[in-house]
């Protein structure tokens, strides 16, 4: 693993005030034995926090920098060296990898010398934690999307643990079970999901064998993508078990517009909560598990869209980064697209059915961290704007729910303080309508907001718009 260096001590003015040209992300060296030197990584930890607390530019972000920054002011010295290791701990356990510091705040980032890159020091952090003393019965439980929806899942259960969750004495044993937070938004389970309504349409996934004899008898579209059309969808756990009306919206707009929707042929969680635990051995096992089924569907013909921007980050930016060698995985990244950057590519190119029947009015439109920094603009507003008598006002700040972080017991009162800028922006809007293409986003938005108001997911939106 290459080590970063040592920040040097002779930089230049230019140098220490940041690096000018485009942040570069390097690989991460999460199989080299290196990687897990606990030494080694608190020495890493001291010399980026040291930077950190030089430059204080993420403070406002997330509560990470500020549990930095108040042990340092606290401490004899005001300096790191002074701090107790227990707070690098405590900061990354603050850190739930939306990659914001990197992707717009950080002066320091590659190809600057000092070479910091903050996420991926926490991730490094949580995998060394998560392979030296394992993870807890509660971070497995809560990473579990796959199980804990299939079991929850089964008709009659759904019922029950839906009617549980909304009981004041089902939250309570929640609280002392698992430590989720009683007054965090908890997701539904639907027994009939998304893959079974939408069964009509078909999987794309077969073995190698029966690919080759479909792609011999029909071959694939040569227009580029997403010109071509045809698009496999990989539902998500969430999407699946917990939203699936919104696999079915993503169905009808696209179909709407002529784009030829099928399923992955069979999928398991894209990895993200695993990946925020650090528990890279298991991100791994799923990596194994969906990168065949999604180069079937690439080698087919058809483009990638999850209804879920973080899952259209783990295949378009996480396992690019934990595989740079893979060529499937690099195959899979280019052809994954997020629902909104695909229909905009398709208005681009003259595509895209503007026959709206419903104005939307005014929508108060929150950017997920995990879109944000896909880099891909502000396409959902920019198609949502598409409908006559719309206006879009969008919130880019943190909604505080960022994974398993907001329904945590510890950590709940803290997520709504970073949240809370986003529910007071949608409060003063007095908008039509409320939303997030982050479904999880939205929830937390509504259990902030003071009249109870539902969000309504911008393909849901986009739907009731064409009349759909």
């Amino acid at each position: 693993m290459s080590r970063p260096p040592e920040a040097p001590p002779d930089l230049a003015p230019a140098d220490r005030e940041g690096s000018l040209e485009a942040p570069t992300r390097h690989a991460l060296a999460w199989r080299d034995a290196e990687f897990y030197d606990v030494e080694a990584l608190e020495r890493e930890l001291e010399r980026v926090y040291d930077i950190c607390h030089g430059c204080r530019r993420c403070f406002s972000l997330c509560n990470a920098f500020p549990t930095l920054f108040d042990a340092v002011d606290a401490s004899a010295g005001g300096e790191v060296a002074g701090i107790e290791k227990k707070v690098y701990w405590q900061v990354v356990d603050h850190c739930y990898l939306c990659d914001m510091c990197f992707m717009t705040k950080c002066p320091y980032v590659p190809p600057h010398p000092w070479n910091v890159d903050f996420p991926h020091l926490m991730l490094r952090a949580k995998a060394v934690r998560a392979r030296t003393h394992g993870l807890s019965f509660r971070e497995r439980a809560l990473a579990a999307t796959d199980s804990v929806g299939r079991i929850a899942g089964i008709p009659v259960v759904a019922e029950l643990v839906n009617a549980v969750n909304r009981t004041a004495a089902g939250r309570v044993l929640l609280e002392k079970t698992l430590g989720v937070a009683r007054s965090a938004p908890l997701p539904t389970f639907h027994a009939r999901t998304a893959r079974q309504r939408l069964a009509q349409l078909g999987t794309v996934g077969e073995p190698a064998a029966a690919r080759a004899a479909q792609s011999a008898a029909q071959p694939a579209p040569q227009s580029a993508a997403p010109a071509r059309g045809r698009v496999a969808l990989f539902t998500t756990c969430y999407g699946n078990r917990n939203d699936p009306a919104l696999a079915e919206d993503l169905v009808a707009v696209f179909r709407h517009n002529g784009i030829e929707v099928t399923l992955v042929g069979a999928e398991r969680c894209c990895g993200m909560p695993r990946l925020e635990l650090g528990d890279l051995e298991a991100v791994a096992k799923l990596k194994e598990h969906n990168i065949p089924q999604l180069i079937a569907a690439v080698e087919a013909g058809y483009d990638l869209v999850a209804p879920i921007p973080s899952c259209v980050l783990m295949f378009k930016q996480e396992l690019p980064l934990m595989y740079p060698e893979d060529a499937q995985v690099r195959a899979v990244a280019g052809r994954f697209y997020d629902p909104f950057e695909y229909l905009m590519a398709r208005h681009q190119a003259g595509l895209l059915r503007t026959d709206f029947k419903a104005p939307l009015g005014k929508v108060s439109y929150h950017v997920p961290c995990h879109l944000r920094v896909q880099n891909l603009g502000l396409k959902t507003r920019d198609v949502l704007r598409l409908v006559p008598g719309t206006t879009v006002e969008a919130i880019e700040r943190c909604s505080g729910h960022n994974g398993t972080y907001g329904v945590k017991r510890e950590f709940r009162a803290a997520s709504m303080r970073i949240g809370r800028p986003v529910v007071q922006r949608v409060e003063s809007a007095a908008a039509d309508h409320y939303s997030s293409d982050c479904p999880m986003a939205g929830e937390q938005i509504a259990s902030g907001l003071a009249e109870g108001r539902l969000p309504e997911h911008p393909l849901r939106l986009l739907r009731i718009a064409y009349g759909l």
